[in-house]
């Protein structure tokens, strides 16, 4: 692994990870009225647990309690505070906050990325 993968792997797992999390609010957020349609989220933290844990080598099976599929999707349905008449788990306001606060952390691992960046062109021009 050279400089640069390593500089930048973590954060650009992560950066991934936020995409695809904020779609599927998006997702949600779109299906808001549809009736029968359930919320779903990310388990963020699993599925940087298993991007970590995919360099790891079991001396035995059964020494993780996850299976591969768990830690690919990390998809999980959310449980609404309030339920509803139609089935739809989906609660606008809190999809709204949640899309909010991960747009933010979006916002902040690009800031991130960004400094490296900008650390790297110092280091190559001598500053």
């Amino acid at each position: 692994m050279n400089m640069i993968d390593k500089t930048f792997d973590v954060h650009e797992r992560a950066l991934a990870f936020r995409s695809q999390r904020m779609e599927i609010l998006a997702k949600n957020i779109a299906n808001a009225d549809t009736p029968n349609f359930k919320a779903q989220d990310l388990d963020f933290r699993q599925l940087l647990k298993g991007a970590q844990d995919s360099n790891l080598q079991l001396t035995k099976p059964g020494h993780t309690n996850q299976t591969p599929e768990d830690t690919r999707t990390g998809l999980k349905y959310r449980v609404p505070y309030n339920t509803s008449f139609d089935g739809n788990t989906v609660e606008l306001p809190v999809e709204q906050a949640k899309y909010g606060q991960y747009a933010a952390d979006y916002q902040t691992t690009l800031s991130i990325l960004e400094n490296r960046i900008s650390g790297i062109r110092k280091a190559l021009r001598g500053e």
